[in-house]
Parts: structure tokens; C-alpha cells; sequence
């Protein structure tokens, strides 16, 4: 299974829900960097994506998006193939 990244916060229900889904689909570490504990790595998340809001989610290396993202990804069928290639 892909490694997977993702960009959060404490107290974000989207990144609660994402986690949840990644969870519900296999995905036992999921490695979490908190950017409210660590504006260095706000600053990064924001360089590798373009984005300012939480989550961002990596499986490997491919930048999957938000939460949102991730929920359409899945409904069209192409979370777990991203997740075993």
C-alpha cells in the first residue's frame, strides 16, 4: 500500500472525515503533519500545492486535494488503485 500524507490541523472535521475514509479503505499510518503546531510546514504544504487550506492529502507522490477531492476520487473508483499501485 502507498504511503500516505496529509497536511492538517487539530480541530478540522475535513481532515477528520478524510482520515476516516482512508481508514475505512485499509490505510493503517497515515503520516499526519500538524501545520498549526508548525508554520515552516503551512509555508511548505502551501509551495507543494498551491493551497492554504487543510487537508492536503499525498498518497505517494501523487497530491490527491482536499478532503473533497478524496471523497470523488473514491466514488469514481480510483482511491484504491491510487492506494496499491
Amino acid at each position: 500500500m502507498q504511503a500516505v500524507k496529509m497536511y492538517t490541523t487539530a480541530v478540522c472535521p475535513y481532515c477528520i472525515r478524510a482520515k476516516q475514509l482512508l481508514k475505512s479503505r485499509g490505510v493503517e499510518v497515515i503520516d499526519e503533519i500538524r501545520i498549526d503546531l508548525d508554520l515552516q510546514q503551512r509555508d511548505q504544504m502551501m509551495s507543494l500545492t498551491g493551497r492554504r487550506t487543510v487537508p492536503q492529502i499525498f498518497i505517494g507522490s501523487t497530491h490527491v486535494g482536499g478532503c473533497d477531492d478524496l471523497v470523488a476520487l473514491d466514488a469514481r473508483g480510483g482511491l484504491m488503485p491510487l492506494l496499491q499501485s
